[in-house]
């Protein structure tokens, strides 16, 4: 029989954000390998869903049939406690786990607080997790989700040309930031970081949606424009992936100042093209760039994150010793055909409904 299952994704399935790239390439490895795999969306507005997104919800999951095997993406699972647990005895729940809810950056102490109690009580009925990276299955502890429920399927990362670099023209550096803005990616720290840097000759562009957190986009527009570098900063926003990887072509330093990742896939596309990194020491940042790859910052410290930065604008010798890394990286890198496989079996190990 053609194993089965259906992935449970709020909002647009195209979204360029790494979660929606993780479950689009996660999904057509899986049909490739022969499943037969349905995607729907619970609604719009996850993971502060209105009225009209719970109704949406309600509807497409009481149309689930019995016994369905359903891969239900965490930006909308761990906001569903009740709904997952009053499908539970006949659904058999799959939560996909990028990062806790109650890490995202931004949030009240009541929202925090709100999130990690939904999540915890949503992962109470999972049969299964899957998460991005040992760091949230760590994580996941706080949650009382035990060890042998969960599953960890690091997302694939395609072969890439390495980067050529010179993007910023000849004695300057071209430094990239690949990531929706929000404030979990620390857009306004890399802009300070960057102010008392201006003697140097530097050019940031930065790709990821300026639409998706439209408060934050303005803030750290108006960072740019405030601190005087609106001139040398240049704000992409979603980007394909054609233009995407012209951008890391012609980048010299990849930098992700997040607060938190569970994965980093835009810092494993960086490594993937040889190209040195810096980031910061938070979630799975850690385990996914090697030492020997990328200088890793504390979140939020500007005077560090400028350190690091300075460096390797004044130390061309460091930057090729980090290249380096990063190519060596890239070699250990898993692919997209890697993942499929270890989320096909995390899925073929959850046994039949029960009757």
């Amino acid at each position: 029989m053609q194993p089965s299952c259906t992935f449970l994704v709020p909002g647009d399935w195209d979204s360029r954000t790494g979660g929606y790239l993780y479950d689009r390439r996660i999904v057509g490895q899986m049909r490739a390998a022969g499943w037969q795999v349905d995607v729907v969306s619970p609604g719009e507005g996850f993971p502060w869903p209105d009225a009209a997104a719970h109704r949406r919800a309600q509807e497409v999951v009481a149309a689930l049939p019995d016994g369905a095997l359903v891969v239900a993406d965490g930006l909308g699972f761990g906001v569903l406690p009740e709904l997952v647990a009053a499908h539970a005895a006949r659904l058999r729940w799959v939560a996909l786990v990028h990062h806790p809810l109650a890490l995202e950056s931004g949030l009240s102490e009541a929202q925090r607080a709100r999130l990690f109690d939904s999540e915890r009580r949503a992962l109470a009925h999972a049969r299964h997790v899957i998460v991005t990276s040992p760091s949230t299955a760590r994580a996941l502890a706080a949650y009382g989700v035990a060890p042998d429920r969960i599953s960890v399927v690091e997302p694939g990362t395609d072969l890439a040309p390495p980067a050529a670099g010179g993007g910023a023209g000849p004695q300057a550096l071209s430094l990239l930031c690949v990531a929706t803005i929000t404030p979990r990616k620390g857009h306004v720290v890399l802009l300070e970081a960057l102010a008392g840097l201006r003697e140097r000759r530097w050019h940031l562009h930065c790709a990821g949606s300026l639409v998706r957190d439209a408060e934050e986009g303005r803030r750290s527009q108006a960072a740019a424009e405030r601190l005087g570098l609106a001139g040398r900063v240049r704000w992409h926003g979603e980007v394909d992936a054609g233009p995407l990887a012209a951008l890391y072509a012609q980048a010299d330093l990849f930098v992700l100042p997040s607060w938190h990742e569970g994965y980093g896939m835009a810092l494993a596309e960086a490594l993937a093209r040889g190209l040195p990194v810096v980031s910061c020491a938070a979630g799975a940042i850690v385990d996914t760039v090697p030492a020997d790859a990328g200088v890793l910052v504390p979140p939020g410290d500007v005077g560090a994150l400028r350190e690091a930065l300075r460096r390797l604008m004044d130390e061309p010798a460091a930057r090729r010793t980090l290249a380096a890394g990063a190519r060596a990286a890239a070699a250990r890198l898993p692919r997209w055909s890697d993942a499929g496989q270890r989320f096909a079996a995390a899925l073929q190990s959850i046994g039949p409904a029960q009757p």
